[in-house]
């Protein structure tokens, strides 16, 4: 799952959600994602989601986190190829996206997301 998500305070993001271990593993990206393997995003890791946000849309009220619209830009299924502290190989299936993407931790919360083939 992919949101686009207009937030008051931090402006227009995409949201990537893996799920793992039960919850929504998530990256916050700038720009959006990434369609071609020439293009790099950097990714910030934030916290883990409920699984029941995979199909949210809709607006988030003021005085809460993430105050904004939520649009899901991306769906679909993945199938993880390499999971590891400092890399995560995966291949999406989306409606928009499609193609294997890594996600490769560059420092602390800071990864890459880019697509490979």
């Amino acid at each position: 799952m992919i949101h686009k998500h207009l937030a008051k305070r931090a402006g227009l993001h995409w949201d990537l959600r893996l799920e793992m271990d039960d919850v929504l593993k998530s990256w916050v990206l700038r720009k959006e994602p990434p369609a071609v393997t020439s293009v790099k995003r950097l990714a910030i890791e934030v916290e883990d989601h409920d699984i029941d946000y995979l199909y949210f849309e809709g607006e988030i009220p003021d005085g809460f986190y993430g105050a904004g619209t939520v649009e899901i830009w991306d769906r679909g299924t993945y199938v993880l190829k390499k999971r590891g502290e400092n890399t995560i190989v995966f291949f999406l299936d989306g409606e928009r996206l499609r193609g294997t993407y890594v996600l490769r931790r560059v420092e602390g919360r800071r990864w890459l997301f880019f697509r490979i083939s």
